[in-house]
């Protein structure tokens, strides 16, 4: 038996999980269990997976036909592929076992379903993105990714604010794929085939440069780089809140992972473009966290807040892009090994930041921080949970947060006094940034500490605020306990 057809009906699990609810009461509560069964058991068949491959170091793949002209149903599992899926299978399912609790399908007859529908695409999309490649099947994938995240952070679309963050994102989102529409007709172009793998001949140096630049914006966008930005605050403050965890924590990746998978098929390219990331992930990176700072409402703020760590990811990226096209394998390595890293730190400690916020807002009655206060006497669970989260993602030890950012720092510093002419002012210029990024994080997130959890409640219902139910509270255990086990990964990635 070919080793992806496990991972493909895994994915199928997934994608379908939804589907029985639909032929249920609006009320009933099995159909959502039967969601977040099926959802859960095809994300623990597909971690499975994704970890053999990495273990193994093995790269099973597919061709197939299928009756679209000049395109193959072609998936593969590498090791980059398996990277990215891990929090894939992880972030999605640990949502649905929280939603049992935080979204009850008696309690929401009108959305229930749908967002059940909705959450399960969304996470079988990004499976399948991860493994697609074929340019014509990565981009209808890529399309129901798209399509399912609008359905599931809109389904409140009663609310007037919800449905205009909904269409900001729809816009953005596909003036994002407009560039991969032009970024796959370019590779066509040159290449003769949709083949999302390495050319068979070399391609020109200004065909080259076109592809980054379109992958850079196209990918950006989903990314929510600087400043293509502009739809992920509203969309992540109004989703529901395991909803917001998933976009956050995995979808906000799948830019990353379209960044790191086209510069890794074109041939190195000029400084430029290791200049280019690096800009933009500063600017990320201190923008972002400079506006969640100023937020009252605190999705919005962690929604800020994922800015800035998709800048680190991205200044990351930027330092290894500047490695390869400087002949500096070490900077290669820490870059790239820091950007990878945090992108599994991100997805752990910015999930049980946005789950841990939905416990917070469901007792409080509010998202407005100013109006919060005293939780921590009344919920200590989910604010030793929280304060676990906010600990990691300030890169903090002896949590996760430190390990990729140290990693980062590391490789950055070492471009001073190396042969590479403009590298080390603009390679220090990124680490005074991420310097800035650091210290406002920490202010940010022990303001929001202070004032959510310590001293008073503020209002009323702060005073009648309980323990998040075990359904909510597990899957923040899980997150935080990745965040604590996380932590010596630098040490074996640091190179000897």
């Amino acid at each position: 038996m070919n080793p992806m057809l496990p991972l493909l009906f895994a994915i199928c699990l997934m994608l379908l999980s939804g589907l029985p609810g639909l032929l249920l009461s609006p009320r009933a509560a099995a159909g959502q269990s039967l969601a977040t069964l099926l959802l859960s058991a095809g994300s623990l068949l597909g971690l499975g997976c994704a970890v053999r491959a990495l273990a193994a170091g093995s790269e099973p793949a597919l061709d197939l036909a299928w009756g679209f002209p000049q395109s193959r149903f072609s998936v593969a599992l590498d090791a980059l592929s398996a990277f990215f899926l891990i929090p894939v299978f992880l972030v999605p399912m640990l949502g649905s076992v929280y939603g049992l609790g935080y979204w009850k399908q008696a309690e929401h007859p009108a959305n229930g379903r749908r967002l059940s529908l909705a959450y399960g695409v969304l996470a079988g999309a990004m499976a399948l993105v991860t493994i697609a490649r074929d340019g014509m099947l990565f981009l209808i994938a890529w399309e129901l990714m798209a399509l399912a995240a609008y359905f599931a952070a809109t389904a409140e679309d009663d609310r007037r604010e919800v449905r205009r963050a909904g269409w900001i994102y729809l816009i953005a989102t596909h003036l994002g794929t407009l560039c991969l529409f032009a970024m796959f007709a370019l590779w066509h172009s040159a290449t003769g085939s949709f083949a999302w793998g390495a050319p068979s001949h070399a391609l020109p140096a200004p065909t080259a440069a076109a592809l980054f630049a379109l992958a850079l914006v196209g990918f950006g966008f989903k990314a929510g780089l600087m400043p293509l930005h502009v739809w992920l605050p509203g969309a992540h403050a109004n989703a529901p809140s395991h909803v917001s965890a998933v976009m956050s924590g995995v979808m906000l990746k799948m830019g990353v992972y379209g960044i790191v998978r086209t510069t890794a098929l074109l041939p190195a390219g000029p400084a430029w473009q290791g200049y280019a990331l690096l800009a933009a992930g500063a600017l990320s990176s201190v923008a972002g966290i400079a506006f969640a700072v100023s937020q009252r409402d605190l999705k919005r703020l962690l929604a800020y807040s994922s800015i800035e760590n998709i800048g680190i990811v991205a200044m990351g990226l930027g330092l290894a892009l500047l490695g390869r096209s400087l002949g500096q394998p070490a900077w290669i390595l820490l870059g790239l090994g820091g950007a990878l890293l945090h992108v599994w730190n991100h997805s752990l400690f910015k999930s049980l930041l946005f789950l841990n916020a939905g416990a917070v807002i469901h007792a409080a009655g509010t998202r407005e921080i100013d109006r919060m206060g005293g939780l921590a006497k009344r919920m200590p669970q989910t604010a030793a949970l929280f304060a676990a989260g906010a600990v990691a993602i300030c890169a903090l030890p002896p949590l996760n947060g430190f390990a990729s950012e140290w990693l980062l720092y590391t490789g950055l510093f070492s471009t001073l006094g190396a042969a590479g002419g403009a590298a080390a002012p603009v390679a220090s210029l990124a680490a005074v940034a991420l310097a800035m990024t650091g210290a406002l994080a920490v202010a940010c997130f022990v303001k929001l500490y202070a004032t959510a959890f310590l001293g008073e409640a503020r209002q009323k219902e702060g005073l009648h605020a309980h323990e998040a139910p075990p359904t909510l509270r597990g899957p923040m255990a899980v997150l935080a306990a990745g965040c604590a086990l996380d932590r010596d990964a630098a040490g074996r990635i640091t190179p000897r």
